[in-house]
């Protein structure tokens, strides 16, 4: 299942890593990419589209196949999602409010609560996520299908990024 993207800026995507993922099988590259995000129209399409000359090229296609996700490749992409994990320092009160506010958002939305936290200190993370969950559970459905897209677009960014990063492929 798909971690909640929190990147680390120390290791840079290098060309072979990139190299490698453009030279990898396509049943390798959509594993990979299914990593990122759940959705197999969206990794057929960026498989397909290989080779990518520079990452902010493949970046840019991936936020592309994102934004054209159909309803049905979103539920795909939402039902495999996972809530973002707290710190473990978390106060028990924090996790008690937490876990309400999931319950709340999946009862009212029929989905995993998602919020990309890359980039965020772990420290900001909990007060995020909290006024993200709080703000959100205001939406009305379809509104909340469009937040909840554009953070499926930006997990998925992270979550590539992160891949060619660690270059398993």
């Amino acid at each position: 299942m798909p971690v909640p993207a929190q990147t680390t800026r120390a290791t840079p995507v290098t060309a072979s890593s990139l190299a490698r993922f453009n030279a990898a099988s396509t049943d390798e590259a959509i594993r990979t990419l299914l990593t990122c995000l759940n959705s197999h129209h969206w990794a057929h399409r960026l498989a397909s589209h290989r080779p990518y000359p520079d990452l902010p090229s493949l970046l840019a296609a991936a936020d592309e196949a994102a934004y054209d996700l159909s309803p049905d490749d979103l539920t795909e992409a939402l039902a495999t999602e996972v809530l973002p994990p707290l710190p473990e320092d978390t106060y028990a009160a924090a996790h008690t409010a937490l876990s309400a506010a999931y319950a709340a958002y999946e009862a009212r939305f029929g989905h995993v609560f998602v919020i990309c936290l890359d980039g965020m200190a772990a420290d900001e993370a909990l007060d995020h996520v909290l006024a993200g969950i709080r703000s959100r559970l205001t939406n009305d459905p379809d509104e909340e299908r469009l937040v909840a897209a554009e953070e499926l677009r930006r997990l998925a960014r992270a979550r590539l990024t992160n891949a060619l990063r660690g270059a398993g492929l």
